[in-house]
């Protein structure tokens, strides 16, 4: 390794050293990036980069639809009712309530994809039933981070992290989704929640429940015993994307289940998967959502945008289950694509350029050759580089869309499937957001339940690290 390499690798641990006391990700990403292209005497890359990913289609357009698509979700209240429809035979099972929350959470966040909207939509019930069945508010905060950000959005063919596979494989997200990720996910949720419920009854033992909720001073937690919520979340997070303006009625528990209304996120979801193989029920023709080629092929942007085209499905859906709604949900889709190029596309950006610049200063080769000498290490690291980047920016998608090129082409010299291995810088991508302690989803389970971010990380860390190493041993 030359002393350039040495050099970006001093900058990578700053750029780390200033997202965790507090600086924007983004301009952390960018400015580090901008420093080692320079060292590595390609500034341009960097720029070409810059502009290329901010007008790419491939992420805007799945991306900036599925926000918008979550946000009439939670304008509708079609959220709520997944929600209550999964928790209600939990309130019957206390002994249940931390598996059964992790596991809601889950499957909440698979049509969701967004982590920070699950956990909102899951606060607002699981808080209040968890605190009366007399759990902690750190064991509750862990459980709904855990719940919302394991990884579900993999199982969803719209995710970004599928997209910069196929991206680079050809491989259908929706091959991916239902392939590639179900065995290594799942094994990861079994072991995360297994781990995570055994530890739940020591850490609800020894921290004496009763007597600490009689003598605790912290008004944030004794408020959030209350009818409210959201109220906690807007005095710690006022900007919270996910709270809408029109009182605490619009995050309440609905009093009835709406089967119908239950069913609507999973609309884009069913859809994905009709038009795919190997069911194939529905063909979309290509001029409903690109121009056909001319020579009759189909154009490599149809995947993507046939994404969007099922999330706009999805927004209509909920509009007509809810007509009382319908008339601002073409308003709240905006809205909610504008939060998603803001704060997720804008962080593919960032991380796209800085993983650029990390590849001109030799350090993709350098782990190429790491790979090379010692091939046993590729799977290892696919997991648990992502994890780490992951655990610094706060982004799974980020990490997955920076990192996955440093591990396909060495993957494809020693004859191993790169989708696999895209597979495992997914998971490990996703339980490092997890354990970030400035992603979004942390610091709004933090918010929903007056506990201190690091206190969630801490419960959270061992169940990941347990799962994701279990994975990875399985797979070498």
């Amino acid at each position: 390794m030359g002393y350039v390499q040495i050099l970006a690798l001093l900058m990578v641990a700053t750029a780390a050293v200033l997202v965790v006391k507090g600086w924007d990700v983004r301009l952390v990403l960018l400015g580090a990036a901008l420093a080692i292209a320079a060292l590595a005497g390609d500034v341009p890359l960097v720029l070409r980069e810059f502009l290329a990913t901010f007008s790419n289609e491939k992420f805007v357009v799945p991306i900036c639809t599925a926000m918008g698509f979550a946000y009439v979700l939670k304008h509708t209240g079609c959220d709520r009712h997944l929600v209550k429809l999964l928790i209600d035979p939990l309130r019957h099972f206390r002994v249940l309530l931390v598996p059964g929350v992790i596991a809601s959470g889950f499957i909440v966040n698979i049509p969701l994809v967004s982590q920070t909207s699950t956990a909102v939509c899951l606060g607002a019930v699981v808080v209040p039933l968890m605190r009366a069945a007399g759990y902690s508010m750190a064991t509750i905060g862990a459980c709904l981070l855990l719940g919302a950000s394991i990884g579900g959005e993999l199982l969803n063919p719209g995710a970004p992290e599928l997209l910069t596979v196929f991206k680079a494989t050809g491989v259908p997200t929706t091959t991916m989704a239902s392939e590639y990720i179900p065995p290594l996910l799942f094994t990861q949720l079994v072991i995360a929640a297994c781990v995570f419920w055994a530890l739940s009854f020591w850490w609800e033992r020894s921290a004496k429940l009763a007597a600490s909720i009689d003598s605790s001073p912290n008004a944030a937690e004794k408020g959030v015993t209350g009818t409210s919520v959201t109220a906690v979340v807007r005095a710690t997070s006022p900007a919270s994307p996910f709270l809408t303006d029109h009182g605490d009625e619009a995050n309440a528990e609905p009093a009835r289940i709406n089967w119908l209304k239950a069913m609507i996120p999973f609309v884009p979801l069913v859809l994905l998967f009709a038009t795919a193989p190997p069911f194939n029920f529905i063909n979309i023709p290509d001029a409903w959502v690109i121009a056909p080629l001319p020579d009759g092929a189909r154009d490599p942007a149809y995947s993507s945008r046939l994404i969007g085209l099922a999330m706009l499905v999805g927004v209509l859906a909920a509009a007509l289950v809810t007509p009382n709604k319908a008339r601002d949900s073409v308003k709240e889709f905006f809205a909610g694509a504008g939060y998603g190029f803001a704060n997720v596309v804008s962080l593919i950006v960032t991380a796209n350029c800085f993983g650029k610049a990390i590849q001109a200063a030799g350090l993709a080769r350098s782990l190429g050759d790491l790979i090379e000498q010692v091939p046993g290490l590729i799977k290892p690291l696919a997991a648990f580089v992502p994890l780490t980047f992951a655990a610094i920016t706060g982004s799974g998608m980020a990490s997955t869309q920076s990192l996955y090129g440093f591990f396909h082409d060495p993957a494809v010299a020693l004859g191993l499937d790169p989708v696999d291995i895209g597979a495992l810088v997914s998971l490990g991508s996703a339980a490092g957001r997890t354990m970030s302690p400035v992603a979004a989803v942390v610091l709004m389970c933090s918010a929903l339940t007056g506990t201190n971010p690091f206190t969630l990380l801490r419960r959270v860390a061992i169940p990941l690290l347990t799962g994701i190493s279990v994975v990875v041993l399985l797979r070498l």
